[in-house]
């Protein structure tokens, strides 16, 4: 049985940051069922299928910005590395 994605829910993890529409890693991770570790080395590992602007490093008024929002935990700023443009 399938499970039905609903667009609210998707729509409510996508952020705009430095004028970008973005998803953070760890919610695509969720969207396509595997972890983030996983996400982000097959992005790794296929970077040149990629456009150059596809992921970004978080700078830390990002981090913190999106710690005071409660959209990541505050450890989690440490790591910075989760944004995605989620398209345009």
């Amino acid at each position: 049985m399938e499970s039905i994605v609903v667009t609210d829910a998707i729509e409510r993890k996508i952020y705009l940051i430095r004028g970008q529409k973005v998803m953070l890693s760890t919610d695509l991770a969720i969207l396509y069922g595997v972890e983030t570790r996983a996400l982000n080395q097959a992005v790794k590992r296929n970077i040149a299928r990629f456009p150059e602007d596809f992921m970004f490093q978080l700078n830390t008024s990002e981090g913190e910005w999106l710690v005071s929002q409660n959209v990541i935990p505050h450890k989690m700023v440490r790591y910075r590395r989760y944004l995605m443009p989620s398209g345009s």
